[in-house]
């Protein structure tokens, strides 16, 4: 791999509205008067903070697109929708979506340079200050290289910054892929070791990562762990089943037994501008107007005005004369759901007006389209007219410890239905009642019960696609290749699968050429090139 080698600047930087990751590079002496009380280290934490927060659309990129719940080619505007090669998972090694790594390593770069600096240096930080400190840099390197895992498998596993040993052999920024075995064991090693750091230390604002971070992580790579094999051509990752299991009931049940989160009453109320940081969220990435925006969100879900004012009708067959969402001529619907997605929440289920905003192409029953826009993280519009998306996008929250827990005790030969009935609870308000209530089945039914209420709980948030790689149909198989799983292109069509039978592969996605060009230990991620004749 090609190393991208930047200074290590000045903690502040990170804090301007600049990418700083683009600078040229100064001299790694320049940081030599830094680290030098614990006002600097917890502005760097503020800075990796910061960092994390620019990711924000990489949960959708990697967990959502290639899910099958959005459409691809033309949206209900007529717009052309974004990111088709991963919408239809049409992945090959010259068309692989995403590149270099998805900028992972960039920021694993400065976590890096963090934990070396706290863990060998700075002797005048306390001990419980120095822990505290090391329990969110190892829990964010695990959560990066976790996310780069469940990506591509087994990965570069890099934990030192070379440059700041004052010289560097080139031949040392080579580096090839651990195998998936020794990266999954390395995730485990660092979510322990961010899980130590921390002991006993409960301090929760909820926008930074906290113990409760650590352990909703390290159920979630447990469960991975557990449940799900990852090829390679040496050192493939065999799913572990119960021991691995059990680890993660219990970091879940430390969650709920610690009596900090609590479902949020009403649905909607989670995404709420005015509810940030609520009592559901463990983890958010914090936006604000006046800092940054997450901008992004109304360009991808959101219609666009001018295609729709006096185009778009209501259920009762009534034009729209007017913006209903005040907009502000912001969005440009670049992802929308497929409608016969949206049609299977019932409409009780409160969920599906707090997430869908639904209008149609005609006033014709029996000829119409189905649009919609998607209402969670829409920000607020402002007294000056201008809609700033400013609502926090969220990372965890305490519905997934439920069905995370749901999905865990039907691993383990236990009762799951008490985990979904929470979640349906609350979906369907008043309306809730026996017939809205779900009653424990076959493994295989309950795996597909807890995806089929991710799907609805989770919209936007990042999962879809790493939930059909996890849970398992009858023959143990990724829901990934389930039509039961899947939902059709047009509304009342053929449920087809995400993946086809034949390819297992393209459960991990492929390394971009460049990088793989840049660096001769590196090898395609497995299968990619068999399928493609190339080996």
């Amino acid at each position: 791999m090609k190393k991208f080698i930047f200074s290590l600047f000045m903690a502040t930087a990170f804090l301007t509205g600049c990418n700083e990751l683009d600078l040229t590079p100064i001299d790694y002496a320049a940081t030599g008067n830094y680290w030098q009380n614990e006002e600097q280290v917890a502005t760097f934490m503020n800075g990796l903070h910061k960092l994390l927060r620019d990711d924000y659309t990489s949960p959708v990129v990697l967990g959502e697109l290639r899910g099958g719940t959005l459409r691809d080619g033309t949206s209900s505007l007529g717009t052309s929708l974004d990111r088709a090669t991963i919408v239809t998972s049409a992945l090959t090694t010259t068309s692989t979506g995403i590149t270099n790594w998805n900028g992972y390593y960039n920021k694993l770069l400065q976590l890096n340079h963090f934990i070396q600096e706290v863990e060998n240096g700075c002797t005048f930080l306390s001990e419980s200050s120095r822990n505290f400190y090391l329990g969110q840099a190892y829990g964010m390197r695990a959560y990066y290289y976790f996310m780069l895992y469940r990506t591509y498998g087994g990965v570069p596993l890099e934990t030192e910054v070379k440059l700041l040993d004052g010289s560097v052999d080139p031949s040392s920024m080579y580096m090839e892929r651990a195998t998936a075995e020794k990266t999954m064991q390395f995730l485990k090693d660092e979510i322990g070791k961010s899980e130590t750091a921390f002991g006993s230390n409960d301090k929760l604002d909820r926008a930074t990562w906290s113990r409760f971070s650590t352990l909703f992580l390290k159920a979630q790579i447990y469960l991975w762990s557990a449940k799900v094999n990852t090829n390679d051509y040496s050192g493939a990752h065999t799913a572990t089943g119960q021991a691995d299991l059990q680890i993660a009931r219990q970091a879940l049940q430390d969650i709920i037994s610690s009596g900090q989160f609590e479902l949020e009453n009403n649905f909607g109320d989670i995404f709420s501008y005015n509810n940030k940081r609520n009592k559901e969220i463990i983890l958010t990435m914090h936006f604000d107007k006046n800092e940054a925006t997450n901008s992004g969100w109304g360009d991808y879900f959101l219609y666009s005005p001018g295609l729709f004012i006096g185009q778009m009708y209501d259920e009762d067959g009534n034009l729209y004369h007017t913006d209903p969402l005040e907009s502000a001529n912001s969005g440009l619907l670049r992802y929308e759901y497929k409608e016969s997605f949206v049609r299977t929440f019932d409409k009780e289920d409160t969920r599906r007006a707090a997430t869908f905003f639904e209008y149609y192409t005609t006033a014709d029953p029996a000829t119409r389209e189905m649009g919609v826009s998607m209402l969670k993280m829409r920000g607020h519009l402002d007294s000056d007219g201008t809609r700033y998306y400013d609502s926090d996008v969220i990372m965890f929250r305490y519905a997934d410890v439920l069905l995370m827990m749901a999905e865990v005790e039907n691993g383990l030969n236990g009762t799951c239905a008490s985990y979904i009935n929470q979640i349906r609870q609350r979906a369907y308000g008043n309306a809730y009642g026996p017939e809205y209530a779900y009653t424990d089945g076959s493994y295989a039914q309950n795996e597909l019960a807890i995806l089929h209420e991710r799907d609805k709980e989770f919209v936007g948030e990042g999962t879809r696609w790493f939930d059909i790689v996890r849970l398992h149909d009858a023959n143990n198989n990724p829901l990934a290749f389930s039509a039961e799983a899947g939902y059709p292109s047009q509304n009342g069509g053929t449920a087809t699968p995400v993946l086809k039978s034949n390819e297992t592969y393209k459960l991990l996605w492929p390394v971009d050429v460049t990088v793989l060009n840049a660096d001769e230990l590196l090898k395609q991620t497995w299968g990619y090139e068999e399928a493609e004749g190339k080996s």
